[in-house]
């Protein structure tokens, strides 16, 4: 229960809206079982009257009748529409807060789970969790609320009809949404998780669908998913039965709980302690009081499933990344020199450290490469120095101050990224362009996409920036992708440019024209190239070549080949 207290804390900005939704729901249960009690007592007695051939006055309780109806229908409609108000703007909420807590893992701390899986989280977690409110939270206290209202009111006529309606709403809103909570929970837990694995499976099976043809392993990931969803289905079909078999013990709760009413009141009516209008009236009242528990066994059955939903993110939100911001970040430093000074690091569960030992003396406008096999330490070197892992021993410095004094929002501010993965947002190229710099004008825009080569092609689609680069940018090129990117880089006109792997997967003609562009990104600045390929390597001021996570040799190109006869450097 404790992830629930948690979703409270975390409910407290909507506290109003929250308040507002339970306050009509409950005028609105109130409005409906008055309507009903009143119905029925107007109708007893009109026809008793009418028996008896006397007068009576119907104005009032037919005011009062169109009074409740009247309440009832706008209670109800606002209710829906604050409660669903409320809902969305907690979602929203919950949203943002999961992302604040979401972004600063990345990529240390998310390493452990799968992108399928995350998405789950975000959406779908969150979604789960509309249940807490407008199922659990709010019908609960309006059924406490409503229900005491019930027996105060019986308790006037005589105790006994109180404890009877009392007894019979304790058992309908406490034992039965109890038992129900028993019989649901693990199935509740069970479609939370297997929602997560079908939508993880699928978006899998999506992203690696080349790769799963390839390997003739297609069949094997749709069988998966399959099996996945049957499980889902049992496990749907289970909570299914469990509601129906709730709702019927609801309804025969109520029937019980007015024929012993009505039995209790009979005597009472002989006896001349109530009128006979009031049978009819307590007959009715007792069946539209259980509208104020009809809520709570489909709640409870959902509690389980909202748990493990809250769960799932609060699990997220706890997890703590790598790299340690400074409590109190030191500012920027004027030079932008790296020097790496001892640097060993180790993934968490690998068998062998990615760097050991690493020392590099990086001046401001200095080029520098970094080749060597994959799994050297390349990579986790340039994240390193992204801040985006912390080394375990050794030091970096960046202008002379220790990178871990520093905001790693800062770090990455003075650093232009030209990466392999080409990361485009769905949206147009002028949305991707600007997420360099926000404030870019149309002219900044175009000046970098023209250093990298990009403006005609961008000229000559039918929207122009405006145009769409579709999901993760599947309706560019590789290298049109690339080039987007290079631009992005230029855009933001930071002091340090990190080329890692920036021709991977282009031919030989366009990986050539890349490198061309690139170098206006590299006039002025430090540079640092993780490459496979010779392109580049002839103009860099040193190579480092690695293996196992250390530098086994150093010196410029022509160095390298002239004196190391192991050197190569595949084209």
């Amino acid at each position: 229960m404790k992830d629930l207290w948690r979703l409270l804390r975390l409910f407290r900005p909507y506290a109003g809206w929250i308040a507002l939704g339970i306050l009509l729901s409950l005028a609105t249960l109130i409005a409906n079982i008055a309507l009903m009690a009143v119905s029925g007592w107007f109708v007893a007695s009109m026809a008793i009257a009418g028996t008896a051939g006397v007068s009576m006055n119907y104005f009032t309780p037919a005011a009062i009748i169109r009074a409740c109806a009247i309440v009832r229908t706008g209670g109800r409609y606002g209710e829906r529409l604050v409660t669903h108000e409320a809902t969305l703007r907690l979602l929203s909420g919950l949203r943002v807060w999961l992302y604040e807590h979401l972004e600063p893992l990345a990529p240390s701390g998310l390493q452990r789970y799968r992108s399928g899986d995350l998405l789950s989280r975000i959406r779908a977690d969150i979604d789960t969790l509309d249940n807490f409110y407008l199922r659990v939270l709010a019908p609960t206290v309006t059924a406490v609320l409503g229900g005491l209202a019930c027996g105060l009111f019986l308790l006037a006529d005589d105790s006994r009809l109180a404890l009877i309606l009392a007894a019979f709403l304790v058992l309908a809103g406490i034992g039965l949404p109890w038992l129900v909570r028993i019989l649901g929970d693990a199935s509740g837990r069970r479609v939370v998780s297997l929602k997560s694995d079908v939508r993880a499976a699928t978006v899998d099976g999506v992203q690696g669908l080349a790769e799963l043809q390839a390997y003739g392993a297609a069949g094997a990931q749709a069988a998966k998913i399959a099996g996945l969803s049957r499980q889902l289905a049992r496990e749907q079909q289970r909570l299914s039965g469990i509601t129906g078999l709730s709702q019927g013990a609801l309804a025969m709760s109520a029937n019980l709980a007015m024929w012993l009413i009505v039995w209790t009141a009979i005597p009472l009516v002989r006896d001349g302690a109530i009128a006979p209008p009031e049978l009819a009236m307590l007959a009715l009242y007792t069946l539209a009081a259980f509208e104020a528990v009809m809520p709570l066994p489909a709640a409870f059955q959902a509690l389980g499933e909202t748990q493990a939903a809250a769960r799932r993110i609060l699990e997220i939100a706890d997890a703590e990344s790598q790299v340690k911001e400074p409590k109190n970040p030191a500012a920027l430093p004027q030079g932008f020199g790296i020097t790496l000074t001892g640097v060993h690091f180790t993934y968490p569960e690998a068998d062998r450290p990615a760097l050991a030992g690493i020392d590099l003396d990086f001046p401001e406008g200095k080029k520098v490469a970094l080749i060597g096999p994959t799994g050297s330490g390349k990579t986790t070197l340039v994240n390193l120095l992204l801040r985006f892992w912390a080394p375990e021993r050794g030091h970096i410095t960046l202008g002379g101050d220790d990178i871990a004094k520093l905001r790693g929002e800062d770090v990455r501010r003075c650093i232009a990224v030209v990466s392999q993965h080409t990361h485009l947002f769905t949206g147009t190229i002028r949305d991707n362009l600007r997420l360099a710099k926000p404030e870019a004008s149309q002219d900044e825009l175009e000046q970098a996409c023209r250093a990298a080569e990009l403006h005609d092609f961008i000229l000559a689609q039918p929207d122009g920036y405006e145009t769409q680069v579709g999901e993760a940018g599947l309706a560019l090129s590789g290298g049109q992708a690339r080039r987007l990117t290079t631009a992005r880089a230029l855009l933001k006109d930071a002091p340090i440019l990190v080329l890692d792997e920036p021709t991977e997967g282009l031919d030989n003609p366009t990986a050539k024209a890349l490198m061309r562009t690139l170098a206006t990104l590299m006039t002025e600045r430090s540079v640092l190239l993780v490459t496979h390929r010779a392109e580049g390597l002839a103009d860099m001021d040193e190579i480092l070549v690695l293996e196992r996570g250390r530098i086994t040799a150093r010196g410029d190109h022509r160095h390298l080949l002239d004196s190391l006869p192991a050197y190569r450097v595949p084209n």
